[in-house]
């Protein structure tokens, strides 16, 4: 028998080779034996799910795209049969199940799945500082944080974040909102358009020809001189997890309201882009708890950047980089183009994970012009990486025997696909007819 430690010797260089590969996590456990021993719980989740329920009249003041929904920051879940039969009839393959997006492209605010962690993070932060003024009780009606004597305080104090992008809006944007400074930290892969967006709403941008760990090391050393700037930690926070988090109660709001039952006979899989890790990390930890072992998590990452799955395959070594295994990390997935994983994600969800695969440039460009002609749906590269998720389950004999090893081959035809979106909404005109050139060549 081929040992563990000699397979994954097989599957670095398989990933290394910068070609698309799925691996199946030999280190999945029943989610029983895990949720337990983890440093978070569930009512650290219900604890997020209540901060965001008191700022929603506050949320709902600030942002004009959130009164629909009363200030609460919650993507549609979109059926997407057209895409199912696009997706088979482009891979000639017999996809089975219900397919739907999950719109975090179209998450108000800030249009991306960093939506949720950042936007909760930032949150979290003005609560303390409101409440340690002496002038804010969380029993207060929360749009007392926008009179001018806790506004005066407000704007002494900066909200910072090293990013690729997307986190960087939705910091920046909601701090800014809330009468905070923002400071993005904004690596080598960060698109222009978003760079301008961000300036344009007051936040400041610091650029560097680095990459995103980079980036992300700068910020902590700044912020870490000045007690009056608050980081925003993607590969070291909780509280953006717990946001990614709440995502699960929201999701099986949605499924009840649409009469679906997830169950051992009708499973869940979700797809889940994957940069650093802290967002698909999040949702799958909340999922877990809502569902069990009856949903399984896949991230996505870009061939030339699958951090999070050397990551795994490393046991998340310290210091591990995807440049120690000859790899670029050029991708136009900015929002996944990371060099190196959350640690703190990667002890969290090593073992309710059900496996990684990484996706050519090209397949991405591929999917976004198959989603708008298909469901008229407008994303940004980075929020298809997910969707070669399926065909690797139903078609892949790595994929298959998953399948058959969990006892799902007489359920298949009953179960749930959620293709996870990441960004699009906020892209210009002119950047997204390039996309879709690009897909459509």
């Amino acid at each position: 028998m081929v040992s563990k430690q000699n397979n994954r010797k097989w599957e670095i260089e398989k990933v290394s080779s910068a070609s698309p590969h799925l691996w199946i996590n030999d280190s999945l456990k029943n989610f029983d034996e895990v949720l337990p021993k983890l440093p978070l719980s569930l009512n650290d989740i219900e604890d997020a799910e209540a901060r965001l329920i008191r700022f929603a009249p506050l949320i709902s003041n600030l942002f004009e795209d959130t009164r629909e929904m009363n200030g609460i920051i919650e993507s549609q879940l979109i059926p997407a049969p057209n895409l199912k039969r696009s997706m088979s009839n482009n891979f000639d393959v017999d996809l089975k199940g219900r397919f739907f997006v999950k719109g975090d492209h179209d998450l108000p605010v800030a249009g991306s799945v960093k939506a949720r962690g950042g936007i909760y993070e930032v949150l979290h932060f003005a609560e303390g500082l409101a409440v340690e003024s002496g002038l804010f009780k969380t029993s207060d009606p929360y749009l007392i944080i926008k009179d001018d004597e806790i506004q005066s305080i407000f704007e002494q104090y900066t909200v910072s974040v090293g990013s690729t992008g997307n986190l960087g809006l939705s910091i920046g944007i909601s701090a800014s909102a809330l009468g905070l400074n923002g400071c993005v930290h904004m690596s080598s892969e960060a698109k222009d358009w978003k760079k301008r967006l961000l300036r344009e709403k007051g936040v400041k941008v610091i650029e560097y020809e680095d990459d995103y760990s980079f980036a992300v090391k700068s910020g902590r050393e700044a912020a870490a001189d000045d007690p009056f700037t608050y980081f925003v930690d993607d590969e070291n926070s909780r509280l953006l997890f717990l946001g990614y988090a709440v995502s699960a109660f929201r999701l099986k709001n949605q499924l009840n309201q649409l009469g679906i039952t997830v169950d051992s006979n009708h499973p869940l899989f979700v797809y889940l882009p994957c940069g650093v890790g802290g967002a698909p990390g999040g949702i799958t930890f909340g999922l877990k708890h809502i569902f069990g072992n009856n949903v399984h998590c896949f991230f996505a990452e870009p061939v030339n950047a699958p951090a999070f799955l050397l990551g795994m395959l490393t046991n998340f070594e310290e210091d591990i980089s995807i440049y120690d295994f000859g790899l670029n990390n050029i991708t136009e997935a900015d929002g996944l183009s990371v060099s190196s994983p959350s640690r703190l994600v990667g002890s969290m969800v090593k073992n309710l994970v059900s496996g990684l695969f990484t996706v050519a440039d090209d397949d991405l460009f591929r999917f976004l012009y198959m989603l708008k002609e298909s469901e008229a749906i407008k994303v940004e590269p980075s929020a298809t990486a997910g969707f070669m998720g399926p065909i690797h389950l139903q078609h892949n004999p790595l994929g298959m025997d998953y399948i058959k090893e969990m006892k799902l081959a007489g359920s298949i035809e009953n179960s749930i696909h959620i293709l996870w979106s990441t960004g699009g909404s906020l892209i210009p005109d002119d950047e997204y007819v390039k996309f879709l050139e690009r897909g459509n060549s």
